[in-house]
């Protein structure tokens, strides 16, 4: 797992250990990020469910302004400040090891661009986004960007939402969101 592009490019990441986290394969962010470089101009990023940080951190390293990383398990929590640490990134993050949900519900921001890769089969989506939404977190001009497994479960995504965007690479899929233009 590596950092595809900006100026942290070719850096070899560390994911956490265990069985807890499942990364991103390099062939599906590069898809994703070749998807996102329109909308990746500055701005604050949320990666939830982070794991080793590599896509807020890929999105740092192509010119992201900020970004916070949200993971409950510890090992991710050292994965992600390592790679940050190692990328020259740390200063541009903030890192909680936090339960997303308890995150997105007490929290007040917006951010250009999220990351959403819950565990898959966990029902947390529908949650996530639903919080998402109510809490006016997705900026206006926003994307969020969904990773889900095509064979274990669709995710049903709120009316709110305009999905402009799908790819499948195998059994993952990617979807982009952003919030319905007001016409």
């Amino acid at each position: 797992m590596r950092v595809i592009s900006g100026t942290a490019r070719g850096l070899s990441l560390t994911s956490p250990l265990g069985e807890d986290t499942r990364p991103t394969l390099d062939r599906v962010k590069e898809a994703l990020f070749s998807m996102l470089t329109p909308y990746i101009r500055g701005g604050a990023v949320l990666d939830l469910f982070a794991g080793s940080g590599a896509l807020g951190i890929e999105a740092l390293s192509r010119g992201a302004d900020r970004a916070v990383f949200i993971d409950s398990a510890k090992a991710a929590e050292n994965a992600v400040r390592a790679n940050l640490e190692k990328a020259r990134l740390a200063e541009k993050a903030e890192v909680l090891r936090t339960d997303a949900m308890s995150f997105l519900s007490s929290r007040r921001e917006s951010f250009s661009l999220i990351f959403l890769d819950p565990p898959y089969g966990s029902g947390l989506y529908e949650k996530a986004l639903a919080m998402i939404i109510q809490k006016h977190m997705l900026a206006p001009d926003g994307i969020i960007a969904v990773e889900w497994d095509a064979e274990v479960h669709e995710p049903c995504f709120p009316a709110e939402l305009e999905r402009f965007r799908d790819r499948r690479y195998g059994r993952v899929h990617i979807t982009l969101l952003k919030g319905r233009s007001e016409e």
